[in-house]
């Protein structure tokens, strides 16, 4: 007996909008683009068992998110080969790290 996988999706589709999703920004390190995990949940058919999968997508930013940044995406035109969609908000902003300058020790 086959059965369907149960799928917990990350969108949010609200009448015949594009899609919106909530993610956590893992790279930055392109101009205006950051990457974005985003996380969702299925039920493997045939163990039940929840099984964590996560998506990365590239999205242009305007809003100068920074690692660690929960952000909100909408989906949008192709703007280069592997953005399509783009960040609409910073819902939350991730704990800053500050880099330690590597200190010369006297002998």
């Amino acid at each position: 007996m086959k059965t369907e996988p149960k799928v917990t999706p990350a969108t949010t589709v609200v009448g015949k909008g594009p899609r919106s999703v909530i993610g956590l920004v893992v790279s930055n390190k392109m101009q205006k683009t950051v990457v974005v995990a985003v996380q969702w949940t299925i039920t493997h058919p045939q163990y039940k068992k929840v099984v964590r999968r996560t998506t990365r997508y590239m999205a242009h930013d305007d809003h100068g998110c920074q690692l660690g940044d929960r952000v909100q995406l909408v989906e949008t035109r192709p703007l280069s080969k592997r953005k399509r969609w783009r960040v609409v908000s910073v819902v939350e902003r991730g704990p800053r790290v500050v880099p330690v300058l590597a200190e010369t020790v006297a002998p």
